[in-house]
């Protein structure tokens, strides 16, 4: 993998289509050439005890943040037709389409690549395979986990080295 875009969402609460940030890295020629982090007014607007636990952020956060469209439409030229990869793609991919839903935005079928599934084939024998510890097995120390964009750094940095 050699050009992609890693991307990470944090939600507010348990509804996929509540994302609160996003962070993604544009790597080019296997450089990263691009970061970009955005703070997002979620939909449906409220915080859970639980995600704000693990990612820090509350309302407060995003009272005064742009909703996910007007942020999409500066991330979306920087993607363009690239593969986006993130770690537990799965979750990712579905709170894109389910924001998408939410605006009522023609979603573009972006294709997807899972680090978690590279992880799991190239290093079977780690204790797990959480973001942090597949991180510090590739040399990527992620001390900033779950913030958007660390942790769509540090998926960056595991396809570069098990892609």
């Amino acid at each position: 993998m050699q050009d992609f875009v890693a991307i990470d969402f944090e939600t507010a609460n348990s509804e996929r289509s509540s994302v609160c940030s996003v962070g993604i890295v544009v790597v080019r020629e296997g450089e990263i050439v691009q970061k970009q982090y955005a703070l997002i007014q979620p939909e449906p607007n409220y915080y859970n005890f639980h995600n704000t636990r693990v990612h820090g952020l509350s309302a407060k956060d995003t009272e005064n943040a742009a909703v996910f469209s007007r942020v999409w439409e500066d991330i979306a030229p920087l993607i363009g037709d690239l593969p986006l990869v993130a770690h537990n793609s799965a979750f990712d991919e579905s709170c894109l389409k389910a924001v998408f839903r939410v605006y009522q935005m023609d979603y573009p079928d972006y294709p997807f690549f899972d680090t978690l599934k590279m992880a799991r084939k190239a290093l079977p024998k780690l204790e797990n395979h959480q973001l942090h510890t597949v991180a510090a097995e590739c040399g990527y120390d992620l001390t900033q986990h779950h913030h958007a964009l660390a942790d769509a750094e540090a998926c960056a940095w595991i396809a570069l080295q098990l892609g």
